[in-house]
């Protein structure tokens, strides 16, 4: 479903009695509350229990005074901005406002009615003010961060008494490589209902901005392809190039057997990158980017373990830079004799305690779910389904990287762009004409999964093939 559609659907507004007595009883501490949209709850669940934000707040507070932006990220705001004046036009004679905020949900500007942009000044609904969700609670602006796609928020949605006369559309922008919130664009109403093309409003502008990044990225891509040739004809050890979030653009013969990827293949398309089978690889580029965007000359090196063998394989790390900006890294796996030796780079992020539950939605309730009752997770488009005990449940978290991340120390894997595996449910493995693998889960319907091609390795490794 199209983004458009997912906001113009969002129509049928459940009456406004229903919805605030559902928030009384929330914020009363009633955990099941029926009548409200789920993702509004994960939402409230997420204020009260995480951000603790005091639903009686009255005004958002004020933002943090600095924020750094890179030329990327002001590129992308400047851009919002142009396209927000425009929506300003549209509503302001329906008692609405145009807003962009950057990632940590401070206004930069703000546009529309002048009646409307005064009553917003009380709520802080204005420029320097956060409106991330653990500064005011569920709105269009900090709920857009939280999740992918669009987001409404009308009414006794707001997690705060104080904004429930307003309706709020917003739309993150995000990185096309690390998917991580650049920035975000809000249309709100005070006691009038969004206009109708809201939702293409919105739309048409995420296309717009995220069309210059897919640009910057693939221009990144050919520099770090570029860098790579350079190094691999004199280099001892393997060789790979990763994007700023961990994902293999490209790799040599020795380092696509020891990341589970093909070898020599480009990956130019920041949607269609190579992920390795090697988690702490993936978190040794993450640290390295926080660290080179930090300082251009840095450079590090570590070691990490590989299924292939049982002593850490050294891993040296050299940043690439494209038009001032952090492309990626040059991975060298292995001794290599043409390097001079390098400080031994600081711990990556210890890995994240194992879950004990996955949350999953039914209609206006969430489901937890205990780790074996869940048989495998598929993704559409934004959302991810889970295969359970329970029948077919869309999870609470968006994204399948998101849920592989908070499952990988807990018997899931990842053997296909759009599934997960729990791989104490496979049941059977099965294998195709052309030698590729499908596994035969431990559900109902007997489900088969298919293991992608860059996932092979990691696959025969963990059922020990």
């Amino acid at each position: 479903m199209s983004d458009v559609h997912r906001l113009d659907t969002m129509s049928g507004n459940p009456g406004r009695s229903t919805v605030f007595a559902a928030w009384e009883r929330f914020v009363q501490g009633e955990d099941h509350v029926r009548g409200v949209r789920p993702e509004v709850v994960v939402s409230w669940h997420r204020c009260r229990e995480q951000y603790r934000v005091d639903p009686h707040l009255t005004e958002a507070p004020l933002a943090a005074a600095h924020s750094d932006h890179t030329l990327e990220q002001d590129v992308v705001l400047t851009e919002l901005g142009g396209l927000a004046g425009a929506m300003a036009r549209e509503v302001e004679g329906l008692n609405g406002i145009v807003t962009v905020a950057d990632a940590t949900g401070r206004i930069l500007a703000t546009w529309g009615d002048q009646a409307t942009v005064a009553r917003a000044a009380d709520a802080n609904l204005a420029t320097w003010s956060c409106w991330s969700e653990a500064g005011a609670g569920t709105n269009g602006m900090g709920t857009a961060l939280e999740t992918h796609g669009p987001v409404l928020i009308r009414g006794a949605e707001h997690w705060c008494q104080a904004f429930h006369g307003w309706a709020c559309a917003a739309i993150a922008v995000r990185d096309v490589v690390t998917r991580e919130p650049i920035a975000v664009l809000n249309i709100s109403c005070w006691r009038t209902p969004l206009p109708d093309a809201t939702g293409r409003w919105l739309s048409h502008a995420v296309t717009q901005t995220q069309s210059t990044l897919k640009g910057r990225a693939r221009d990144s891509a050919a520099e770090l392809i570029a860098a790579f040739a350079q190094v691999k004809g004199r280099a001892t050890a393997a060789v790979a190039a990763v994007d700023t979030a961990g994902n293999v653009v490209i790799a040599d013969e020795r380092a696509s057997v020891l990341m589970g990827v093909p070898s020599e293949v480009p990956a130019v398309e920041p949607t269609i990158r190579w992920r390795t089978s090697l988690p702490d690889l993936i978190r040794v580029a993450q640290y390295a980017s926080g660290c080179a965007a930090q300082n251009p000359d840095w450079v590090g090196s570590t070691q990490i373990f590989t299924h292939l063998a049982d002593e850490p394989v050294p891993v040296t790390v050299r940043p690439v830079f494209f038009s001032g900006q952090l492309a990626g890294h040059l991975m060298l796996l292995g001794a290599s004799g043409d390097t001079q030796p390098l400080p031994t780079m600081a711990p990556t992020h210890p890995p994240a305690r194992p879950m004990h539950r996955v949350v999953a939605l039914r209609e206006d309730r969430m489901v937890l779910l205990r780790l074996p009752e869940v048989c495998f997770a598929e993704s559409d488009g934004n959302d991810v389904w889970l295969s359970t005990e329970q029948g077919r449940l869309r999870a609470a978290s968006p994204g399948l990287d998101k849920l592989t991340n908070e499952l990988a120390d807990s018997g899931f894997l990842r053997v296909h762009r759009r599934y997960v595996v729990n791989l104490s449910r496979v049941r059977e493995i099965e294998r195709g004409f052309k030698g590729e693998l499908f596994l035969v889960m431990d559900s109902r319907a007997n489900d088969v999964v298919p293991v992608s091609r860059r996932n092979t390795p990691a696959v025969r490794d963990a059922l020990g093939l």
